[in-house]
């Protein structure tokens, strides 16, 4: 018997342990039930994901292509001012002032870029022209050089006064020339004299164009004032209403001041071009360009005709020191000075001119020319079998580099030797085929004494211009 009403009940450590896995159970199974949830959620994710997926995909593609046609449909703006780290800082005149001229188009491709053209050499992307800053352009000044190790030292263009041109074109024929092309504003040349004009002396006399008063190629006498003026020229050409004029761009305003930028028409592109509401101002230009409209040119053809200023800017601004030719499809994009510094003052060159992209024989291009219907068949075989009697290699290569030029682009500096040169070439071009290509090597491997060139990748051409092609074709100047 027990004196107390206690009741005592004993637990054994079976139980306990029973009774907290019975616990740790129920927490598992609430654990259990949210990871459910959690899973049933997805599902319903997944499942509309599985439902809508067509939905999802179609909707930003379209975002994207509203953004991408509307980026088509705005001008692009090219304001180089934000390269620079300070508003005073000088800047290039660029596209921005473009704008304002009578020639102002739509962005069309090329038109008005002024990025800048890479390559990779070395593993490491570089500019393929490496011109000077804004400010350092702003500050260059043009070096007066003087080369007293030059072997020409003068030339002397032959004129009606010295040899009276006989306009006997039997002979020449006589001789596999093309008779027609010598005229009277070339003169007249045997193969005889062909052959001595590439003798090198101190003193050279040789034909050169402007042969007659009465050759053709007539300028204004207000239009040579200007012409007179130029120390540092860049030209382009467009006759027969062959192309539209590109305005320049990328040039600082310095250089602006320092630079003519001369365009040659001819009266059918004036006429042209006043049709499209292209009209020149009172002073004579449009926008940059001074347009000097030429009568009376010397050839039907006007490939030919298109020659006179790209070869011989040196008869037609005898002060000129400097010139940089541009082909009428291209629009000059950098600055005139900072790209005679880059190609020419840097290297110590005298020409610079743009190598071939495709071929590196002169007999390859002119299979290619024959094909491309640039040049008659028989023409073009006449200017190889000379090039062959002569001796000229097969594939003509100076300094390691293409001697095959694409020629869209020449800078040079006027000197006695580079006059010859251009003279030599200028002569080959109009008694064999006008595709200049096929002369330029051949003159360089007869001319050995010119070594200071640069002949640049095609990489730096396009860094230059911008390229737009020919708009349409040239009208013949006569039938």
């Amino acid at each position: 018997m027990f004196s107390n009403n206690s009741i005592s009940i004993s637990v054994s450590d079976d139980e306990a342990d029973e009774l907290g896995r019975m616990r740790v159970r129920v927490r598992r199974k609430r654990k259990k039930l949210g990871h459910r949830l959690k899973n049933e959620f997805l599902y319903r994710v997944a499942r509309k994901l599985v439902r809508y997926w067509a939905l999802l995909i179609f909707l930003p593609a379209l975002g994207l292509l509203l953004y991408e046609i509307s980026r088509i449909g705005r001008k692009p703006s090219f304001v180089v001012k934000s390269e620079l780290s300070a508003p005073e800082k000088p800047s290039l005149v660029g596209a921005e002032t473009v704008k304002n001229s009578s020639l102002e188009k739509k962005s069309d491709g090329n038109l008005n870029r002024l990025d800048h053209t890479t390559r990779v050499v070395g593993g490491v992307r570089q500019r393929c022209l490496d011109i000077l800053s804004p400010e350092e352009l702003e500050h260059l000044e043009i070096p007066i050089r003087k080369d007293s190790n030059t072997p020409v030292k003068k030339v002397v263009y032959i004129s009606e006064n010295d040899t009276p041109f006989s306009g006997g074109n039997n002979s020449l024929s006589q001789e596999h020339t093309q008779a027609p092309r010598f005229n009277s504003f070339t003169g007249s040349q045997t193969l005889d004299q062909r052959a001595k004009s590439f003798k090198v002396n101190e003193t050279v006399t040789m034909n050169c164009g402007f042969y007659s008063e009465n050759g053709g190629f007539k300028i204004s006498n207000e239009d040579k004032g200007y012409m007179d003026s130029c120390k540092v020229v860049v030209s382009t050409c467009a006759f027969g209403g062959g192309d539209d004029l590109y305005q320049p761009i990328g040039m600082s305003e310095a250089t602006l001041r320092k630079v003519c930028y001369v365009a040659f028409w001819d009266e059918i592109t004036l006429s042209t071009q006043e049709a499209a509401e292209h009209r020149i101002d009172g002073n004579g230009f449009i926008g940059k360009w001074r347009i000097v409209v030429v009568k009376d040119l010397p050839f039907s053809d006007q490939r030919l005709n298109g020659k006179i200023p790209k070869m011989l800017p040196h008869r037609l601004f005898p002060h000129a020191k400097y010139s940089i030719w541009v082909d009428s499809k291209s629009q000059f994009r950098r600055d005139p000075l900072g790209v005679l510094e880059a190609l020419l003052w840097r290297s110590n060159s005298v020409l610079a001119i743009s190598e071939h992209g495709a071929r590196s024989s002169v007999y390859d291009e002119a299979k290619a020319v024959v094909k491309k219907n640039k040049a008659k068949p028989e023409e073009v075989e006449v200017q190889l079998t000379q090039y062959r009697h002569d001796g000229l290699p097969d594939d003509k290569r100076f300094n390691g580099k293409k001697a095959l030029s694409e020629a869209s682009v020449i800078v040079r500096e006027h000197t006695p030797l580079t006059n010859m040169f251009m003279c030599l070439w200028f002569n080959e071009v109009v008694r064999f085929t006008s595709r200049d290509q096929l002369s330029f090597p051949y003159v360089l491997w007869r001319l050995k004494v010119l070594k200071k060139i640069n002949i640049f990748p095609v990489c730096t051409r396009k860094d230059l211009v911008n390229s737009m092609g020919h708009i349409r074709k040239a009208k013949p100047l006569r039938s």
